[in-house]
Order: C-alpha cells, then structure tokens, then sequence
C-alpha cells in the first residue's frame, strides 16, 4: 500500500506543484493586497481635496452624470477620510448600436470632494504596470487568468480541481511522512549541518508536517472559494440546511423582465437601513453593488475602509430584488445554520483575516511555505528522475554485448523446450 501512496503522492505533487507555487506566492501578497495597492499607486488613493466629503451616492450620480456611457455598480457609501472613494462601472448599452459603449476601465477613483475622477483603471487586467500590478496578481491568484469558454469560468475550475487534488494529496503526504513509529521524531526535524538533498527533503517532508493542519484549511478553503456554487454548497447542503441567497441559490431570485423597472440606490439603502436596525447591526450600510444579472441589489454592512472584514466572520450583507424591493436573503455572521456558519467562515479563513492582523501575517507565511514545498518537491522529484535513469543505463552498459556468432549459438525457446522434454523422457541411470 506503501507504494502505491508514494506513486500517487508523486504524481500528485507533480500535476499541481507548479499551479501551488503560483498560488502561494501571490497568495503570500494579496494577504496585504489594500496596502500594497495603495503604496505604489497614491495618486489613485489618496484625496486631492481636504473638503468635507460628499455622499457615496451623490458621487455615484455626479459620475453617471458626467458620463453617460456607464452606470456605477459598485461603491462605498462612505469615503475613507483622506481617501478617494473607489467604484466599479459597467458600460451602458449604446441606444444607437444596441451594442455596450466601449470602455477601457472598470473601477474609477473619484475625489470624495468634488466627484472629479482621478483615476482610472481595467481591474485584473493583464498588466504588470504599476497602477494594474495587484489587481493582476490578485486575478492570477485565483484564475490564471485563464478565459471563459462555453459559458465555463476555465480558470476558477481549474484552481479549483488543484485545491482538491491537494487536499487529498495532503492526507497522502502525512501519511508517508510516518514510516514508522519509533522513527516518528525525524518526520519533524531538518537536517540543517547537511545541506544540500538531505535538506531539501527535510524542507519537503518536515516542513510539511509542522503546518500540516494550515495547508489542509488553505486546500479546503480554497475548494470553497473556486467552487462554492457547483461543488462545496451542494455537499455541504447534505448535511445542514442552508438559507438560500441569490448568489448561489438562483431559485430565490426571478430572471430580469423586460421594462422591468430598476429601484433607485438610495431606496434601496432606505430599505438598508431599516433592515440592519431590525438586525441590531452594529455596522451601517458601507457599500452598495447591483447585479444585472440576477436584478439584484447587494448591501454591506461595515465602517469605512472595512469591505473586506479585517477580522471575525466578515461583514454581513443582505440582498434585494432590483424591481420590487423584495428582500431576497441575507448573510449575518455567526447567524443561521451550521453549514451558513461553515461557508461564511471560509473566506476569513482563506485570506487570515478572521484573527486580523496577525491572521494576515500567518496566512503570508503560510503561502510562502507552499512556494517551498511546491519547489522542494519538484526537486526531489527531478533528482530521483534522474537517478532511476543513471541507474537504468548503467543496467544497459552492464550487460555483455552479445555477438553475431553468439547469437547462432544461443539456443531459440523452441529448441530449449525440445531439448527440457527430452532429458525429461530419457531413462535415469
């Protein structure tokens, strides 16, 4: 049985190694992916006015104003003081064309202040420019920036599949990493005085072992994260209830209808905040997104600066239908069913950001790690390679040449046969 692990612990580690080493290492950055952002791009964050700023909904309309070819889809209804206040835009449909207006920028910062735009940029797209590099590296953490193809999300699949076949290939490695009971103290050292293949076997094995529990959550969770709607929701449904939302569950929301009407953001923020009273949230309504194409809007609850949750399970949402106002589900953390308490832990537990700061800082370390192990075991791999065919040519350089003449010598298989039959049948002296 042995054997038959280290076959597909090797195959494993081979098929993905590659895809973990980019994993880890742009997970290991976008751990800090607001503050790096911020860092090299400051005319893009930072305020060029000191003025009292305005609401996040005002900018909204004084942006679609100036604007008409977009429509505002994302924004914070507070700006961060000091900050510009972000927002995500889509293109509207050209009246004349039938066709989206072209744009070349989905996310545009705007001066709290004045509404004026300071910045605009394509969010993920493929570029190492400075004012693009995080978003990119963000996208690349989780898609390869792979396309979509037949409706199907390529990438996010893909990443998805090497978080399974980790978590598996996880359970494989700890079990390899025991040989034996008594020898169980080697599996945690590292043979540093060493150096060279004994220590990078001991980086691949003990390293492994000591944050074994950390790998297994990040595998899990990224399963969850790439694949939530087709995989992880359906399994997880099996054993909890589930309160259906209108992201994951599109039988709680009704298709968009022609000359539907769409309610305006700040009804929908009305709507909001009475909810979030009803809810004793502590937080107020942060920001707003809508959905075209679930006819949805989307509401946060959280202070400014805080989309992302820096700590604890997150920042609850709840959503309404864009044409009626029809409430249509809600995320309160630490609220509803073990499996709703199960999926809403996942992202805090991916990013590290359910013990703050120093969640960020592990999850960092932990993404380094995988780099490590991915490299280390590639390696390994490679050495061993290469020695099974060392060992296989001197097999071939070993055995005598045999000659033409020998070969006439060298009885066939047939003759042997004959000859084995014969002395069989002969009298015994």
């Amino acid at each position: 049985m042995r054997r038959q692990f280290v076959r597909l612990h090797r195959w494993f580690g081979v098929a993905t190694a590659l895809f973990l080493f980019v994993a880890g290492l742009t997970g290991a950055i976008i751990a800090w992916d607001h503050e790096l952002d911020a860092a090299l791009n400051p005319t893009f964050f930072k305020a060029r006015s000191a003025a009292p700023a305005l609401s996040g909904l005002e900018l909204a309309r004084r942006v679609e104003a100036a604007d008409p070819r977009l429509q505002v889809t994302y924004l914070p209804l507070t700006a961060e003081p000091g900050h510009t206040l972000q927002m995500m835009v889509l293109p509207r449909t050209d009246p004349a064309t039938k066709q989206p207006y072209a744009l070349d920028f989905n996310q545009i910062a705007v001066d709290p202040a004045t509404g004026e735009i300071q910045g605009r940029r394509e969010w993920g797209a493929v570029s190492l420019a400075r004012l693009n590099l995080i978003p990119f590296i963000y996208k690349l953490h989780y898609t390869l920036h792979l396309p979509f193809a037949g409706g199907i999300d390529i990438g996010t699949w893909l990443m998805g599949i090497v978080g399974i076949i980790w978590l598996f290939d996880s359970m494989i490695a700890l079990a390899l990493s025991f040989p034996s009971v008594k020898a169980w103290r080697k599996s945690f050292a590292f043979r540093l005085g060493r150096g060279g293949y004994a220590l990078t076997f001991d980086l691949h094995r003990s390293g492994g072992v000591w944050i074994w529990a950390l790998l297994t959550i990040v595998a899990l969770t990224s399963i969850s994260m790439n694949l939530s709607g087709p995989v992880v929701r359906p399994i997880v449904a099996s054993l909890s209830s589930l309160t259906p939302n209108p992201v994951d569950n599109p039988e709680v929301r009704r298709p968009p209808q022609p000359g539907d009407p769409v309610l305006s953001r700040e009804r929908i923020v009305e709507l909001a905040g009475q909810a979030g009273k009803a809810q004793h949230l502590k937080a107020p309504p942060g920001g707003i997104y809508y959905a075209e194409v679930f006819h949805a809007y989307g509401v946060g609850y959280y202070a400014p600066g805080n989309d992302h949750g820096d700590i604890g399970l997150g920042n609850a949402w709840m959503y309404w239908d864009a044409a009626t106002g029809k409430p249509l589900g809600a995320q309160i953390p630490g609220q509803g069913s073990a499996g709703d308490v199960f999926m809403q832990v996942q992202f805090p537990l991916h990013s590290g950001r359910i013990l703050g700061i120093g969640g960020r800082i592990l999850i960092s370390a932990v993404g380094l790690a995988v780099a490590v192990l991915s490299a280390t075991g590639l390696l390994i791999w490679l050495k061993k390679l290469n020695a099974r065919r060392r060992s296989a040519q001197n097999a071939r350089s070993a055995r005598p040449a045999q000659t033409p003449r020998d070969a006439q010598r060298a009885p066939s298989p047939q003759s042997a046969r004959v000859a084995r039959d014969a002395s069989r049948s002969a009298p015994q002296s």
